[in-house]
């Protein structure tokens, strides 16, 4: 077998190790997808009927309805924010436990470890995506999306949680115990609700306006809200494939040089 080979199925095993966790403690994924679900239920019958008064532009008109329509793409994209964390949380774990360096005494592929963490957060991600779309179709959320938007959308997504993960996965390594490795990602629950995921960005302050209009999550919601409801997306996409690839590269090279270098308790 070739290098490549090895490091493949080293892969394929460290992500069989990521799965029994989620399999042996399902409620996790649940969990994780709570919050999301939390704050669409709140933000759709408390808020919507208000805020969705001033989204006559959206599709379906101003009301509760419009609000639906309106915040379901950032709700979606914050489910990542959600799942993420939590892989900042394992790859500590990891990390403070002694398994890595029982893991450096074996005959693997050192980036097998992080390919598992990285593949079974993908997982993680989709299921969860799942799950609030799901509920969002239920309480009144009609996407317009052709089945080759509906491909793009996932496309979107998946280029996210990736670029996501690895950032996490670098924190997880930076963190010096568990208990830092859950707060350090903590900004990435909170970019969501300064972008435009929940109001326009036009109705901010002028120096959030300008912050919530270049930051990553608002491209991204744009191009998603585009995609789905038939809204103009314009550069957005290009925008957020951009800040997509940035944020992976830099957390994968990041992720690489503190899993090499880092000393393991």
């Amino acid at each position: 077998m070739s290098t490549m080979s090895y490091a493949a199925a080293d892969s394929a095993t460290m992500l069989r190790r990521s799965l029994r966790h989620m399999i042996r403690y399902p409620s996790m994924t649940l969990q994780l997808a709570f919050m999301p679900i939390v704050l669409l239920l709140i933000f759709v019958y408390v808020f919507g009927g208000t805020l969705g008064s001033g989204l006559g532009h959206v599709p379906g008109g101003g009301g509760r309805a419009a609000y639906i329509s309106y915040v379901v793409p950032g709700l979606i994209v914050l489910s990542i924010a959600c799942v993420v964390q939590a892989t900042a949380i394992s790859v500590a774990m990891d990390m403070t436990t002694g398994i890595i360096a029982r893991f450096r005494t074996m005959a693997i592929s050192r980036s097998s470890v992080l390919t598992g963490h990285v593949l079974g957060s993908l997982i993680q991600s989709v299921l969860g995506m799942a799950v609030v779309t799901g509920v969002a179709i239920a309480v009144g959320f009609r996407p317009t999306a052709t089945p080759l938007e509906w491909l793009a959308a996932a496309g979107l997504l998946v280029l996210v949680a990736l670029a996501f993960t690895w950032l996490t996965v670098a924190l997880g390594l930076a963190a010096k115990s568990v208990e830092t490795a859950s707060n350090s990602p903590m900004f990435l629950l909170l970019l969501p609700f300064l972008g435009s995921g929940f109001v326009p960005t036009g109705s901010m302050p002028a120096g959030l306006r300008w912050f919530a209009q270049y930051q990553p999550f608002t491209p991204v919601t744009e191009t998603l809200r585009g995609l789905l409801l038939g809204t103009g997306i314009g550069a957005q996409a290009w925008l957020a494939t951009a800040w997509c690839v940035a944020l992976a590269v830099a957390g994968y090279l990041w992720a690489k040089h503190l899993y090499r270098h880092r000393p393991v308790n």
